[in-house]
């Protein structure tokens, strides 16, 4: 029976349940007697949804408190076995697959590398699906424990209804790739395990806004700066996050060529790729044979020199170049849409680090509108090089909350219509 706002009683109940729960997961351990101000719950509500959250294993005793002058409290946490979730991050270099129990604690990963068949559909399709493999079976766990397993990869994401989340990736190639439904092909999981899959500068804007830098920011932008650059932008209009195509925002016009095919982008720019491809055509001795990460590395240490040995001018140069790039990137960012907030993460800024962050929020101050720049902070994100794969494992751990814990049911289909099976009948053949 549904009230005046359209709301039925399942429903309520649902929304009591994933009050407690996130409030348990975030805040926890808490008693009952807490949960009540920290929900807006009353008391006989709080101990009903415990209740149910205990008996279906999702919440735990985790000791006990002094009250004032009474019983002592017992304090409730999320049991951490009660659910799994597996997080994937498609990148430049390799796909890193890794299992999670509820809390987010890692159990198993795979490191799966890309070498020099980037991006290719089918390679990518095999390793995600044998990361998963190996993680469950490093984890001793049945697929149809899993939750969902969430996917980071480049490029916009559309959601379809007939095809599941498509790819449309034109800097590595990807025109409309049904990743979701080549995935559910021959694979391993049930139908009952949904794959969650998105933009991987939105998932690692989901870990920094949950667990990272970000907690606490209304408004923040989080961006990932690899061989490509992007950006995620969480307001509380978009509370998940929306990915942002910054990398593709024109900053030099008839400029260098981007791996997107336009002329110009910041990405051209900013980017490792470019940076690398910028020290080898003036004459820096980029090493060969190696990946990125390996290269940015000894191009860091040709400009920064750990001894007394002179820095490589031209590294140095493209360096204080690129920083310049993104501060001015930055500083449109600031001026559309006014963050209290800015994390820079991703594997290149984790490299680059603190020696590059001042360089880069200096330009992007001084690029910015002065009101604005005036209320922004620019750190480094803080949860390292497993961001995307947790923002991913996040997916499904955020599904899992909105349906007040409640997996999938994989009940029996109802059958049709007497309107869909009439319409059928009466259809030419």
């Amino acid at each position: 029976m549904a009230g005046r706002n359209g709301r039925t009683v399942r429903d309520l109940r649902r929304a009591n349940r994933t009050a407690v729960l996130q409030r348990l997961y975030f805040d926890g351990p808490l008693s009952r007697f807490e949960l009540g101000p920290a929900t807006g719950l009353s008391s006989g509500s709080v101990s009903n949804v415990v209740a149910d959250l205990v008996a279906d294993g999702l919440v735990e005793e985790a000791g006990s408190v002094d009250s004032d002058g009474g019983r002592p409290r017992t304090l409730l946490r999320v049991a951490p076995l009660s659910g799994h979730m597996i997080g994937v991050d498609v990148g430049e270099t390799r796909v890193r697959v890794e299992l999670f129990d509820l809390t987010l604690t890692e159990l198993a990963r795979a490191e799966l590398p890309l070498e020099q068949q980037r991006y290719e559909v089918e390679v990518i399709v095999d390793h995600i699906r044998s990361g998963i493999a190996e993680v469950l079976a490093g984890a001793g766990l049945a697929p149809e424990r899993l939750l969902g397993v969430g996917i980071g990869v480049p490029g916009i994401v559309e959601h379809t209804p007939d095809r599941g989340a498509v790819v449309h990736g034109q800097t590595i190639g990807w025109d409309a790739i049904p990743l979701e439904a080549l995935l559910r092909a021959e694979s391993l999981l049930p139908e009952t395990v949904p794959y969650f899959i998105d933009n991987g500068a939105k998932t690692l804007g989901q870990a920094e806004m949950w667990f990272g830098a970000g907690r606490g920011a209304r408004n923040a932008l989080v961006v990932l700066f690899g061989s490509g650059v992007g950006a995620c932008l969480v307001t509380p209009e978009v509370e998940h996050g929306r990915a942002v195509e910054w990398g593709h925002l024109t900053v030099r016009v008839r400029g260098r060529r981007c791996r997107c095919g336009a002329l110009g982008c910041l990405e051209a720019y900013a980017g490792a790729e470019s940076l690398l491809a910028r020290w080898r055509e003036e004459g820096g001795a980029v090493p060969g044979d190696t990946d990125e990460e390996t290269a940015l590395t000894a191009m860091l240490a040709a400009a920064y020199p750990a001894d007394e040995a002179a820095p490589d001018p031209v590294a140095l140069a493209v360096l204080e170049e690129t920083a310049e790039y993104l501060g001015a990137g930055l500083s449109d960012l600031i001026n559309l849409f006014q963050p209290e907030r800015i994390l820079m993460g991703g594997w290149a800024g984790l490299q680059l680090g603190s020696r590059f962050l001042p360089a880069v929020r200096k330009h992007a101050l001084s690029y910015a509108l002065r009101h604005p720049a005036e209320k922004v902070t620019i750190e480094l994100g803080r949860l390292g090089p497993d961001a995307v794969t947790v923002g991913a494992a996040i997916l499904p751990l955020a599904d899992f909350f909105t349906r007040g814990g409640r997996r999938p049911d994989p009940g029996p289909q109802s059958p049709p219509p007497a309107w869909h099976t009439a319409l059928r009948d009466r259809a030419p053949r």
